[in-house]
C-alpha cells in the first residue's frame, strides 16, 4: 500500500476596517498567516506509509480504537504497530445529538498528547491534528495503542487516521 495525504488548515477572515481609514472606502484586512498545507507520504516529515478512514460506532456510549487492529479500505486489516501516528481527524457528525470524548484509553492507552488527553467533540465539531517536524507522538505498540470514545447510545464518530 502507497499512501498519501494532503493536509490543509485553513481559517481565513476578513476583517473590515471602519475607524481610522479615511482614504480607503472600504478597507479590509485578511488574516491568513497561520494557514498551512503540507503533502505527506513515505520520504516526508513526517513520513507516512499506512492510513485508516471509517466511522466507529459507540455501543452503550462507549467504544475502543484500537491502533494495532484498524479496518481499512474494503475491509483491509490495517495495524499501525511500530509507527506513530502523523495526522488524525475526528469529526462528530452533525446529526449526532450529543457530544463524543476522545480521549488515550483506559487500558493500553495511546498518548497522542500524553497521559491525560482529551478532546470533547459537540454534534458538527471537528478535531484535525498533524505532526510537526519533530514527532513527538509514541509508537504503537501493544501497551500503547488504545484510543478510547465516550458519549450516548449508539452515535458514531467519523476517524481518518494516518501513521508512518
Amino acid at each position: 500500500m502507497s499512501v498519501t495525504v494532503t493536509y490543509v488548515s485553513t481559517l481565513t477572515a476578513a476583517e473590515v476596517l471602519t475607524t481610522n481609514v479615511p482614504d480607503a472606502a472600504a478597507p479590509t484586512v485578511t488574516h491568513n498567516g497561520f494557514n498551512s498545507s503540507a503533502t505527506l507520504n513515505a520520504a516526508s516529515t513526517p513520513p507516512v506509509s499506512k492510513m485508516a478512514s471509517f466511522q466507529k460506532a459507540l455501543s452503550g456510549g462507549a467504544a475502543t480504537i484500537d491502533l494495532t487492529a484498524l479496518v481499512g479500505t474494503n475491509g483491509a486489516a490495517v495495524d499501525f504497530t511500530g509507527l506513530k501516528a502523523a495526522a488524525v481527524k475526528f469529526q462528530n457528525p452533525a446529526t449526532n445529538a450529543n457530544a463524543i470524548t476522545v480521549k488515550a484509553g483506559a487500558s493500553n492507552a495511546y498518548l497522542l498528547h500524553g497521559a491525560s488527553w482529551s478532546i470533547i467533540l459537540q454534534p458538527g465539531e471537528e478535531y484535525l491534528w498533524k505532526a510537526g517536524v519533530v514527532n513527538a507522538a509514541p509508537t504503537v505498540g501493544a501497551s500503547l495503542k488504545n484510543i478510547d470514545l465516550a458519549g450516548t447510545g449508539t452515535q458514531a464518530l467519523n476517524c481518518e487516521l494516518i501513521a508512518g
